[in-house]
């Protein structure tokens, strides 16, 4: 799936502990998380080029499975078996099935809705995590982040224009896409402190690789063509990978050093989705963009802030 990748960076970010981080290396961050944000809008495009042929299920049971191999080859060797050793695995279980639910969301909207306004409504998570770490993480939440948040959800608004034929009424996946993403970014917290992160991402590609196993062969449609085997594995490749550089960033630089980063996920967005779908955003799009970029660095400033 893809959320945006702020949304990536909310959730990730509490993957990689203190304990795990070999120090503050700022270049090495920045590079890592300047390959995650162009590798992302070029999954999230492919995944729009599948559509046109073929149903969410196989798209997402293609990214997953591919997904999984992937972690495999790159920490299975280094793990062992212990790579799936879990201290809380129905915390695991169900943080996986969020994400699922989130990729099952977005995956559907794409086929409708152009590629960088997907991924400017899903910069709305870092809003719904604010709200949801009051009664499930017993966080305090100061009047100036509430501020924020309501901004950013106005933003949302100016983007969606909700009632009117702005945008398809599939538009409304991708916000349930970020209130899952929200939840798992939660649950992501909670089962930091005690997993590693590649026990975690493993757990993420795994549990949706098995579900999504279940349910293809009522939705199987056999690729006909090279092209179309070649995206449905890309796909998923390019996803995974961009996470484990992600993770990588987090463990050199904190989130409030790379979230700025993080946005340039928009540009790559607006231009895949010119140059491939002839999609360009129009103004009132770029308004409700501002607002919302503005609203996201201002949550992470305070968050800074708060911790020191």
């Amino acid at each position: 799936m893809q959320t945006s990748l702020t949304s990536r960076v909310q959730g990730i970010k509490t993957e990689a502990t203190s304990a795990e981080r070999p120090g503050d290396n700022p270049k090495k961050a920045l590079l890592y998380m300047l390959l995650a944000v162009a590798l992302f809008p070029f999954m999230n495009a492919m995944v729009k080029m599948l559509r046109v042929d073929f149903d969410p299920a196989m798209i997402i049971w293609a990214r997953y499975l591919s997904h999984f191999v992937l972690m495999l080859l790159l920490f299975l060797p280094w793990h062992g078996w212990t790579l799936f050793k879990s201290s809380q695995p129905i915390l695991q279980t169900g943080r996986s099935i969020l994400l699922l639910g989130a990729t099952v969301c977005y995956f559907t909207a794409l086929g409708y809705v152009p590629l960088a306004t997907a991924a400017i409504i899903g910069f709305t998570s870092p809003f719904i995590v604010t709200a949801l770490s009051i009664p499930l993480l017993g966080e305090q939440v100061g009047w100036r982040r509430w501020g924020a948040v309501l901004m950013g959800f106005i933003g949302a608004l100016i983007v969606i224009r909700p009632g009117t034929a702005a945008l398809h009424p599939m538009a409304s996946l991708v916000v349930v896409t970020a209130i899952c993403y929200g939840l798992y970014q939660i649950f992501t917290r909670k089962i930091s402190a005690s997993d590693k992160a590649a026990t975690t991402i493993t757990w993420t590609a795994l549990v949706g690789a098995l579900a999504s196993s279940a349910v293809v062969p009522f939705f199987w449609q056999t690729p006909q063509t090279a092209k179309q085997i070649f995206l449905l594995t890309a796909a998923g490749m390019v996803g995974g990978l961009g996470h484990y550089f992600v993770v990588k960033a987090f463990q050199f630089a904190q989130a409030s050093f790379l979230a700025p980063v993080a946005y340039g996920q928009i540009v790559g967005a607006t231009l895949l989705g010119f140059v491939l779908f002839g999609e360009l955003p129009d103004g009132w799009t770029w308004v409700g963009t501002s607002i919302i970029i503005g609203c996201g660095l201002y949550i992470g400033y305070r968050e800074k802030t708060l911790a020191t």
